[in-house]
């Protein structure tokens, strides 16, 4: 089976998201702030363009959470359909955690939204199943990557590490309980430290 990933833009004092997240902003105040490196800041380099590439390389499936599909709560608006117009990025079946139930969604370019009630592991059965060989992705947020790490199913970890305090908003490492892996590359620009970690092999 091919590897799982997970890649993560990160804040220094250890946030994915800013707070308050809403359709006027989707990664939470402030939250655009980590990403510069991928979406045309002028200060991007060439080791931006690498880091593109990590996170943008095709997966055979991803696993998601409900907050990082869409700012709605409770019951589903049955509109809303992602934050990322008719052909989303995936081009893969994207299997979304939840606690309501709602029926997929086909979108263009190939991405499918499955919307899973039984928890991250019966999430992550189904994305390994529908991948068929081509790889997982753990695509966020904080507490979806949180469970990925503590079941022990990530094979290759990147943080994007930006430059920036956000205060306060989606902590990714609180309540990991194990963190072995091993930076096996590391690039940067003014925008962006990029740490590409491998699960240790003493695990």
């Amino acid at each position: 089976m091919s590897d799982t990933t997970c890649h993560m833009s990160i804040s220094l004092d250890g946030f994915v998201a800013g707070p308050e997240q809403s359709a006027e902003h989707p990664l939470g105040r402030r939250g655009h702030e980590l990403h510069g490196w991928h979406i045309g800041d002028p200060r991007a380099t060439d080791a931006d363009e690498v880091a593109t590439g990590w996170l943008m390389r095709p997966r055979g499936a991803y696993v998601m959470g409900r907050n990082m599909f869409g700012p709605v709560r409770g019951e589903w608006d049955e509109e809303w359909r992602g934050w990322w117009g008719d052909e989303p990025p995936y081009h893969a079946p994207v299997f979304v955690l939840t606690h309501h139930a709602r029926d997929p969604i086909e979108m263009q370019g190939g991405t499918s939204f499955h919307f899973v009630t039984g928890g991250f592991d019966a999430a992550y059965a189904r994305a390994v199943e529908a991948a068929g060989g081509k790889g997982v992705d753990i695509a966020g947020g904080a507490s979806t990557v949180r469970q990925a790490l503590n079941a022990g199913v990530v094979d290759e970890l990147t943080l994007d590490v930006a430059p920036v305090l956000l205060g306060s908003g989606e902590r990714m490492f609180d309540g990991v309980e194990v963190f072995d892996y091993e930076p096996v590359e590391v690039l940067h620009s003014p925008l962006s430290t990029h740490i590409r970690y491998r699960r240790s092999a003493k695990r």
